[in-house]
Order: C-alpha cells, then sequence, then structure tokens
C-alpha cells in the first residue's frame, strides 16, 4: 500500500512549483483515490496531512482549495519555525504567563495535593472544587451557586454534553446563523438538527428566535461572538430572555470568551439553562477543563449526558483551576488579557480602517466583509502565500445560510509585532485586485 505522506510530498512539490496555484479546487477524495489508485481512506489522509502542512484548506460544501503556493523569490510573513501567522485559531497565552503558571503549579505538585488529584473525580467535582469556580466565573455582579457547577474535561465536551442533555436525535437546536464551528460538528455527531437564526450586530434577533416554529433549545453567545466578536446590549439580552421564558426553550450559553468582558449572562434570566465555560483561554489549552453551570432542573440530565459520555473532567486540571482561582494567578491572567486584547484591537483599527470590520474592542475575534473584488476562498489562498492563515465565512454558516464574503480573523495567537506586520500586509492585499486562479 502506498505511503500517505509519498502522495502528499507529490502534491506539496506541485503546490509550491506553481503547478497548482492558489485558489485551485482539488477533486473530490473519491475521484482523486481513482486518479492515483490509491484507497479512498488513503486519499483522505493525503488531503488531511495538505491541510497540517497549511497548504490547502477545506471547505465543507464547496471542496478544498490550495491556499498556498512560497516560491523563494516571495516575502513572507510566516514565523522563524516556517509555521504561518496564525490568524486561523486563538491561543491567547502571553509569554510572561508561563513562568507564572509554572510558579503557582509548585503547591498542586507538592506530594500531598498531588496525591489526592491523581484520584479519579466525578462530573460534580468537589465542594473545594465548585467554590473556586463560582468565584472564577462570577461577572457583572452575578456569581453561580457552587452547587449548579458540573465539571468537563474541556469547554467544547461540556458543550456536547449540555446539547446531548437538551436535544435527543432527530431534534431542533436553534443556533446563530453563523455559529462556533465545533458545533456544526457536535450536531452532526448526536444527529441533531441545527436551525440557522438570523443575527444582526448585537447577535440572534428576537424577531427570528419568534418565527423559529418548534425548538428543543438554543445554543447561543450573547458575549464576544466566536466568530462575529460581537456582544448583545442589555435590551437585547432582555428581550432574548422574555423570549426564552415565554416559550420554554431552555439555553445553552456559550461564555468562553466572557471572562473579557464585564456584562453578566443570560442564564439567571432563563429558568431552564446550562451555561458552558473553561480554561482554555482564560488560563492555556494545555491544562483544559469545562464548565457547566445548570439549572436545578436540567442538572440529572446534564450530569448523565457528561458522565455517559465520557467526558468526565481531569482532577489535577481542578486542582490547579481552584489553586489559579484561590492564589490571584487567574485574576492576574484575566487583566493581562484584556489588556492585551485591547492592544490587538487597536492594532486592527489602525491597519484596516475604512475597511468592514465587525468586532468588540474587548475581543479577541473580527469579523471582515471583504472588498466585492475579493472571493474569501482566493483571499485566503493568496495571503497563505505570505504565510498567513486565515478562516472563511463557510466554516461558520449554518445551512441553509449563504456564506457571506467574510473571514474570520483571529487576533491573539501571534507576538504584537508580528500581529501588526500581518494586518498591514492584509489591508495592502485587499486593496489590489484578485488574481486569477485559472
Amino acid at each position: 500500500m502506498m505511503d500517505f505522506r509519498t502522495v502528499a510530498d507529490r502534491i506539496a512539490r506541485d503546490i509550491t512549483s506553481g503547478k497548482l496555484g492558489a485558489g485551485t479546487r482539488l477533486p473530490t477524495q473519491r475521484r482523486f483515490a481513482r486518479d492515483h489508485g490509491i484507497a479512498v481512506s488513503t486519499a483522505s489522509r493525503v488531503y488531511a496531512e495538505l491541510v497540517r502542512r497549511g497548504l490547502v484548506i477545506g471547505e465543507v460544501g464547496r471542496g478544498t482549495y490550495v491556499r498556498a503556493a512560497p516560491s523563494v523569490a516571495e516575502s513572507t510573513l510566516a514565523e522563524p519555525s516556517g509555521a504561518p501567522v496564525d490568524l486561523e485559531l486563538n491561543f491567547p497565552v502571553l509569554p510572561e504567563h508561563t513562568a507564572v503558571i509554572a510558579e503557582s503549579l509548585r503547591a498542586v505538585l507538592r506530594p500531598d495535593v498531588f496525591a489526592e488529584a491523581l484520584r479519579a473525580v466525578g462530573v460534580a467535582g468537589t465542594p473545594v472544587a465548585r467554590a473556586a469556580a463560582a468565584s472564577l466565573l462570577a461577572r457583572g455582579g452575578w456569581s453561580p451557586r457552587p452547587e449548579d457547577i458540573l465539571f468537563a474535561g474541556n469547554g467544547r465536551q461540556a458543550i456536547a454534553g449540555a446539547i446531548a442533555a437538551l436535544v435527543a436525535p432527530g431534534e431542533r437546536l436553534g443556533v446563530e446563523d453563523m455559529t462556533y464551528a465545533v458545533v456544526k460538528g457536535i450536531a452532526a455527531r448526536l444527529g441533531v438538527v441545527l436551525v440557522p437564526l438570523e443575527t444582526d450586530d448585537e447577535g440572534v434577533t428576537p424577531s427570528a428566535l419568534s418565527a423559529a416554529g418548534s425548538l428543543s433549545a438554543v445554543y447561543l453567545q450573547p458575549t464576544l461572538h466566536n466568530p462575529l466578536g460581537i456582544s448583545m446590549g442589555s435590551d437585547r439580552r432582555l428581550a432574548i430572555a422574555d423570549l426564552l421564558r415565554f416559550k420554554d426553550i431552555p439555553l445553552i450559553e456559550d461564555a468562553i470568551y466572557s471572562f473579557l468582558h464585564d456584562d453578566p449572562p443570560l442564564w439567571p434570566l432563563v429558568p431552564r439553562a446550562v451555561l458552558v465555560d473553561s480554561l482554555s483561554k482564560r488560563i492555556a489549552p494545555g491544562l483544559s477543563l469545562g464548565f457547566a453551570v445548570t439549572s436545578p432542573p436540567l442538572r440529572p440530565a446534564v450530569l448523565s449526558a457528561i458522565r455517559s459520555g465520557s467526558w468526565s473532567p481531569q482532577h489535577v486540571a481542578m486542582t490547579a483551576m481552584t489553586t489559579w482561582t484561590t492564589d490571584g494567578t487567574a485574576t492576574r491572567l484575566r487583566a493581562d488579557k484584556r489588556a492585551d486584547a485591547q492592544a490587538r484591537q487597536a492594532l486592527l483599527s489602525h491597519h484596516l480602517a475604512g475597511f468592514a470590520i465587525q468586532s468588540d474592542p474587548r475581543s479577541y475575534h473580527a469579523w471582515w466583509h471583504l472588498p466585492p473584488h475579493w472571493r474569501p476562498d482566493t483571499f485566503i489562498a493568496t495571503a497563505a502565500r505570505a504565510g498567513i492563515s486565515l478562516t472563511p465565512a463557510a466554516s461558520f454558516a449554518v445551512p441553509p445560510t449563504t456564506p457571506p464574503q467574510a473571514i474570520r480573523l483571529a487576533l491573539a495567537s501571534p507576538p504584537l509585532p508580528t500581529l501588526s506586520a500581518a494586518l498591514s500586509h492584509l489591508a495592502t492585499l485587499a486593496q489590489t485586485p484578485e488574481p486569477p486562479t485559472d
């Protein structure tokens, strides 16, 4: 059997030589397998390897496109390691935080504490951990009751547990028409039907929720929406909460980025709700822990779903969270990241002034409606030639929603000077004509 890496190397050479130009659409994996005399499973691994190398991008329902064809003559903004400048994924870990986190973890590694942390722990956690989590998640004058908190391995697992608990296979889950891409995958695996709800510059609209028909639950991001970067105003929050109460629809509220914001959540305004949060953005993705703040009527179902899904938390991560919360580390990191997000938004405003940018000055995301002469797939492929990775709107659009001519900018990962250079390059690129893709 031919090794998939050998085939991937061959296609990579065609890309880097320019034989397959930026924006070229690759054949379907089945057609590729037939043309190259390999199994479909091998073709799938070839495409995954090309994506991993940053050479192609796959858009659900549209196909796989070449996104980079670098040549030594071209200037590039790639990192010294050769990796692209990452405006595709958000990993907000500030360099100075590494030593702070390591120092705080010394208390966890004491033999007596670590021995306890190595023991198994349930979805309900421990009283100490629940009290710490209640303090960590408090914002805008709201603080959850410790007894309402459940734990999962990470935020994605907490979301999956909430959806599994509230929406049976074949039932309908309302979501913003542009939603967190992972939710699309979770729904597909659980057999849940996603119902796109129209949004404006404050998030989901009351009219869309009113007209949606029967829904088993809704999944919303009222604060610092991913990918749109926007937040609901107080009047919109009240209107959405009133509708959810009137229609008796449970709410799944994604609050992953809420640590950057001071507004209170929707959760206390809705009788049946689950608020999901995690450590990955607050602290670092390497020690993950998910939280599900659950209204008492929903607690048994959510607890059972997380447990049966094998999404239970790791005791070590729970112990670390408790330490970071009680010794002030979490508070320090939150303050630093708030300042960091605002600094990145300032760079965005400076370099992309005059373009159609949608965001919040506290957000690590921005939504860019591209100039009409650029298609997102071609813009992304052209940016990749300069070593900048981006994400198209199609990744977030919920069918049958037509993806807008837009891209998401994830601002958190690059160092500030690198981000500044990348945004400057994108601004210049956006003002040039779209290159031919033939």
